[in-house]
């Protein structure tokens, strides 16, 4: 029996990382496939809620062969425009995607007396040189280990689940997290009315939507904010949050309890229908505040050393205002009581690369050990992972760099089979 070609690469995953790497692969003459277990962009379909904007401009969300050309670079893409704009970068490229097509396993072999990579689907197994792993791993919703204390009664959702407030029970919501999607599905909620809403806080930075006259990211691209190494990772491996960004504007803690949300401290503890706090809302508050004004301190004396010519600062309403909390503080919630008919959680997402068991390739939690997307196997690549190699790293327009990176460790490794 004839052994199938081998090809340059096989990429895993077509969301923004997995295209620009197809992109690039294209460009330089290597045959590959680009797999895809839903369809183009789908945990961006299937994990974002209805309203949901990207929080970088139209003009830094861009990934390699797709630069933003439209009317509002200043705007930010929907949900929906979003993956529209993947479809269409695929499509006038002529990209290899195959949607619907779920990697099963990554093993390696041989094939015409060479060691190489097979890439195991339901319809067949690809031969290939190199795999490059474009998954992210921020794909598969996180729950704290008390998510499952919850009593029966009120809905139970993840980020990943919500879509708007008209799909929710009649009640009041408690939100759990407030970190950007906290934040974010907070004011959708509050916006929407009707209900009640309460949020659980916790040590999560912020940043201003606009600063000195230009988008924060403005600032954060010239200033080189986004070129730092990535935040140390504590014991558990975890790293630090992003600080929270609003999509339209800051939205700060104390915004949205001017707006109506009651803010509560970090749950601690769930008994029964009720749900405890601590007493660290006011440091969480504190914690936000003195971050975004480290990031403006950083952007001043970039602007000052740069002899720039921009506006000066001026009070952003949404840090300006004072909070409004509740007298006394609320250490308990009675979810039965207070009528809390669902309850979001908004802690976070990890990778699931279960499929990826070549030895050595993934820790103890399942998540992917590697030195800025290289990893102990020859011809395994990551790309798009969160802080792969810098903090620009797993965002939209982090995808080039790091793609790059690879694609040339790549041509160095040719001649692997």
């Amino acid at each position: 029996m004839v052994s199938p070609p081998v090809l340059d690469a096989v990429v895993i995953g077509a969301g923004s990382a997995g295209l620009g790497v197809s992109f690039l692969l294209a460009q330089a003459g290597m045959r590959h496939r680009l797999l895809e277990r839903g369809r183009i962009g789908e945990t961006w379909r299937r994990q974002r809620w209805d309203s949901f904007q990207m929080n970088t401009p139209n003009w830094s969300t861009a990934i390699p062969g797709t630069p933003y050309h439209g009317g509002e670079p200043d705007g930010f893409y929907s949900r929906d425009q979003f993956v529209g704009m993947l479809e269409d970068h695929a499509s006038r490229h002529r990209l290899p995607v195959e949607t619907a097509t779920p990697v099963l396993e990554v093993a390696t072999g041989e094939a015409h007396g060479a060691t190489c990579y097979h890439v195991t689907t339901p319809r067949e197994t690809v031969l290939t040189r190199n795999v490059i792993i474009a998954t992210g791993n921020q794909s598969r919703p996180k729950l704290p280990a008390l998510a499952r204390s919850l009593p029966e009664g009120p809905l139970r959702l993840h980020t990943a689940d919500y879509r708007s407030a008209d799909a929710l029970p009649a009640g009041d919501v408690l939100v759990v997290g407030c970190a950007t999607s906290g934040m974010q599905i907070a004011e959708d909620l509050i916006e929407a009315g009707g209900r009640a809403v309460y949020l659980a806080t916790s040590r999560v930075g912020r940043q201003a939507r606009r600063y000195r006259g230009h988008d924060i990211v403005h600032w954060i691209e010239h200033a080189g904010i986004f070129d730092q190494p990535p935040p140390v990772a504590d014991e558990a491996g975890h790293i630090v949050a992003r600080a929270s960004l609003g999509a339209r504007r800051t939205i700060s803690l104390q915004s949205l309890s001017r707006q109506g949300a009651t803010l509560l401290g970090r749950i601690t503890s769930i008994d029964g229908d009720q749900v405890h706090f601590g007493d660290d809302l006011g440091d969480n508050i504190r914690f936000a505040d003195e971050a975004s004004a480290a990031q403006k301190r950083f952007i001043d004396e970039y602007i000052l050393r740069s002899a720039l010519e921009v506006p000066a600062a001026e009070p952003d309403p949404a840090e300006a205002v004072a909070p409004r909390l509740p007298e006394p503080p609320i250490r308990a919630l009675d979810l039965r009581a207070r009528g809390i008919s669902a309850v979001i959680w908004c802690t976070g997402f990890d990778g699931d690369f279960s499929w990826a068991r070549l030895p050595g390739l993934l820790d103890s939690r399942g998540q992917p050990i590697h030195e800025r997307g290289m990893t102990v196997w020859p011809g395994v690549y990551f790309v798009g992972l969160d802080f792969q190699s810098v903090r620009r790293s797993g965002t939209v327009g982090g995808v080039a760099a790091d793609a790059q990176h690879v694609l040339a460790a790549i041509a160095r490794t040719r001649s692997l089979c």
